[in-house]
């Protein structure tokens, strides 16, 4: 209860304060408020994988789209690999334009983008390479007639964390904005945010010296999904949602990452974190806290992120009886991967949750490699028909389902009478499936909408440092247990369910699974 008054205390002085500036605004003159000047986006680590796959196209939708302007923004290119502009230009180039199809509009488009990013070579630890960095930037500035204070620069820090340290560092020294006008410098760096809750702290320690809350931008590209983004929308503006969703009602809640293919020559990488780190600490952590959140008193992003901290905070220590660890036969044949490697390619999660509304609802998150499917998706199961008078409780219970990835939908499904002479119930849904409602509508990639929002200063789709620490707290004493091999991974088929302990597990935890029902996407 305390953690609850602190974070509403803090909350408190935060309205305070924004009312108190907003106040002050109304005062001052027009005039004298200086305009926002000239962006630069500089992409750290631009030769490397991540910068061509899904940085810098991110970045080319937003130009494409009309959100970043060719006459305010510059990007500049960062990186060890000594090459020239138009090396790095070619280099993604492909990643641009993945339709061999495009038309001159498009092509003039993609050739208007292209001139705007600019190279420089240097290593990451180095004063010289950043210092030439900063007289680029500057020099794209002054050409842009930018006043001394109101550009904006934003560090896209596309690189292992092990680097972010020095990074940060060089950026703080050499490559700030002169922010005391209207301008600003943000920082956006990747997962994994440390690998144990010790090592989190220490890289949040180091970049808190370098950098306030205010200009760090912990990017998790799940928290940029439509269907992600669509959560609290529908518990907190559909009335007939508020009643069900809690205790009462709802029997299990699971959060499912699936993947079909294995590490695919990733071995050596992913044999240092495991899937645990890898997505379920991360990713479907943070998709849970939308789901089991409390209602936040506005949509600013301190009060919803104060309410997934409390949330956080409210999630019980994880039983060793409660995880089920796999790893798929085949995974060690991988030169990169040792020959006694207990890794976790699979794991199944049960959490408990201390609080009034989840009081004994498992919440189950469940991710893996090599299985038989590919999907993410959230699966809300409710508690069997009390008086079930037409005795279907065989065919299976009331569940809502949010369809991430791929094809995004969302579908109830619910027991109705088939059709017919007959009294008999069957098995059906009610189905929102977005490539079919929304034919005209584009859905943004999750890295173009939360580019967007550090460049707009919203961080409510990023982590925070105390949200980053309770993930950490939750996870950390079961991972070394699995480090130090007390608990081991068992064997399964690639193209499988994965272990049937899990399924064992499921079943023990309350989850019924339907048979004899598969929900298909409707086609166009």
């Amino acid at each position: 209860m305390s953690a609850g008054i602190g974070l509403s205390s803090r909350s408190s002085s935060l309205s305070e304060n924004y009312f108190r500036s907003e106040s002050l605004s109304e005062e001052k003159d027009l005039e004298s408020v200086p305009e926002t000047g000239c962006l630069s986006i500089i992409v750290l680590g631009a030769s490397g994988d991540l910068a061509k796959k899904k940085t810098f196209p991110a970045l080319f939708n937003l130009f494409r789209q009309g959100f970043l302007k060719s006459d305010e923004v510059h990007i500049f290119g960062y990186a060890r690999t000594k090459m020239s502009d138009d090396a790095l230009r070619e280099r993604i180039r492909g990643y641009l334009t993945p339709n061999k199809g495009t038309s001159s509009e498009q092509s003039e488009t993609l050739s208007k983008f292209l001139q705007l990013i600019k190279y420089v070579s240097g290593s990451y630890d180095g004063e010289e390479g950043f210092r030439l960095l900063d007289k680029e930037i500057s020099e794209h500035e002054l050409a842009k007639n930018s006043q001394p204070g109101t550009s904006r620069r934003l560090f896209y820090l596309a690189l292992p964390p092990s680097v972010y340290p020095s990074v940060c560092k060089m950026i703080r020294n050499y490559c700030m904005n002169q922010s005391d006008l209207s301008g600003w410098t943000r920082i956006v760096v990747e997962k994994p945010f440390g690998k144990d809750l010790s090592s989190a702290e220490e890289l949040s320690s180091q970049l808190g010296e370098l950098f306030n809350e205010e200009q760090l931008y912990r990017i998790d590209h799940y928290l940029g999904k439509e269907l992600v983004q669509n959560l609290l929308v529908l518990r907190f503006a559909n009335r007939f949602f508020l009643p069900l969703w809690n205790r009462d009602n709802i029997d299990n809640i699971q959060v499912v990452f699936r993947e079909d293919f294995g590490t695919e020559g990733r071995g050596g990488y992913f044999d240092e974190y495991g899937i645990i780190r890898d997505i379920i600490q991360n990713h479907l952590l943070q998709v849970l806290c939308l789901v089991a959140m409390e209602k936040p008193v506005s949509l600013k992003p301190e009060h919803i992120r104060d309410e997934k901290v409390k949330f956080l905070q409210s999630v019980l220590p994880i039983a060793l009886e409660d995880v089920v660890l796999g790893q798929y036969e085949g995974y060690r044949d991988d030169p990169t991967v040792p020959d006694d490697s207990n890794t976790p390619t699979f794991a199944t999660v049960i959490l408990r949750i201390h609080n009034e509304r989840w009081e004994g609802v498992p919440f189950i998150l469940k991710a893996g490699k090599a299985l038989n499917s590919r999907k993410a998706e959230i699966r809300v199961q409710f508690k069997d028909v009390p008086g079930d008078i037409y005795r279907c409780k065989k065919q299976g219970r009331n569940e809502f389902v949010i369809r991430l990835q791929p094809s995004e939908a969302m579908y109830m499904k619910l027991t109705v009478k088939k059709p017919g002479l007959e009294m008999s119930t069957i098995q059906s849904e009610l189905d929102l499936s977005y490539r079919q409602r929304y034919q005209d509508v584009t859905i943004p990639e999750a890295y173009e909408r939360l580019i967007l929002d550090t460049i707009r200063g919203d961080q409510q789709h990023f982590v925070r440092r105390d949200e980053l620490k309770a993930a950490w707290e939750i996870f950390t004493p079961l991972l070394h247990k699995i480090d130090a091999g007390e608990l081991k991974s068992i064997p399964y088929k690639p193209g499988s369910r994965g272990p049937a302990e899990a399924d064992e597990l499921l079943a023990k935890a309350g989850y019924v699974q339907t048979h004899g029902y598969v929900w298909i996407p409707p086609s166009l």
